[in-house]
């Protein structure tokens, strides 16, 4: 929604203020100028980012209308399953927790928690790193570098929709300029004709440029550092989840395992330290 009212906002500044001071909105409606702009952004967008990337753009922007993408829902149910598992694996030993994590779809413990259930990247790092643990083989310090490089990569590869759209944002002006000289040119062969018509291409040239510029800094650069916002909130996740299971395998006891992620949270979602204590309780 927030997604949404903000580009309402840019519109209805924009545009609102141009026909208060006078300006006629036929004007700007010029669709050949759209065309050139338009088709030459999503061009360049193709060649540049290989079809993965391509295809995740068009999968994230819709889904930035439904705002965050983690909410304090989604890390208490998160900080649950870690608090059962890490108790699970305390009561009745380490190789107990084994048919949770190689059949997680089936697992109990996974299937009370559908929202972390779906998530394939955290139930995926979650798996991984418990039969490292299970194993035996790594001390937590090898286990705290693994992770780190783990999470870089996942990192760079969950930003790089953003990159790529921040790129198109950064090229608009340019493909604006492109369009506005193609009028400026069509202009000129229409020079020795009547001046209204000369008039009429001079404006629709300099919509070239407008639009151009309008679309990088009022959505398409906006949109670019959404996306990368969003990405944040991935990697947040994963810290979480990094937090609790290097917490719990230093020996510290499952509640103040899940506690190490807690801290992790960002202010807007983090529960307080009673209302976690209840909560993982509970479940």
């Amino acid at each position: 929604m927030k997604f949404i009212l903000g580009f309402l906002v840019v519109l209805g500044a924009v545009f609102g203020g141009y026909v208060a001071h006078g300006g006629d909105i036929f004007i700007i409606w010029q669709p050949y100028e759209y065309i050139i702009i338009g088709g030459a952004a999503l061009g360049a967008f193709l060649i540049a980012n290989p079809p993965h990337v391509v295809v995740t753009v068009f999968k994230s922007i819709p889904k930035l209308m439904q705002g965050r993408k983690y909410a304090q829902a989604d890390y208490l149910d998160l900080l649950a399953l870690m608090y059962k598992l890490f108790v699970k694996a305390r009561k009745e030993g380490l190789m107990a927790v084994e048919v949770d994590i190689d059949d997680p779809e089936n697992s109990e413990i996974f299937q009370a928690h559908p929202r972390v259930l779906k998530n394939h990247h955290a139930v995926e790092f979650i798996t991984d790193y418990l039969r490292l643990i299970i194993s035996g083989s790594m001390n937590p310090h090898e286990l705290d570098a693994l992770m780190d490089v783990d999470l870089e990569t996942h990192h760079e590869e969950v930003e790089r929709p953003s990159h790529a759209v921040n790129k198109v944002a950064d090229a608009l002006p340019g493909f604006g300029i492109v369009a506005a000289i193609l009028g400026i040119i069509n202009t000129m062969g229409a020079i020795g004709g009547d001046i209204e018509t000369i008039g009429m291409n001079v404006a629709a040239a300099l919509v070239g440029s407008f639009l151009g510029i309008l679309l990088a800094y009022g959505f398409v650069g906006p949109t670019a550092s959404a996306l990368e916002a969003r990405s944040h909130e991935d990697t947040k996740y994963m810290q979480c989840i990094k937090a609790c299971i290097l917490a719990n395998v230093q020996g510290y006891s499952p509640q103040v395992s899940v506690e190490f992620g807690r801290k992790t949270m960002e202010s807007d979602v983090r529960p307080g330290f009673t209302e976690l204590e209840e909560h993982v309780k509970a479940a």
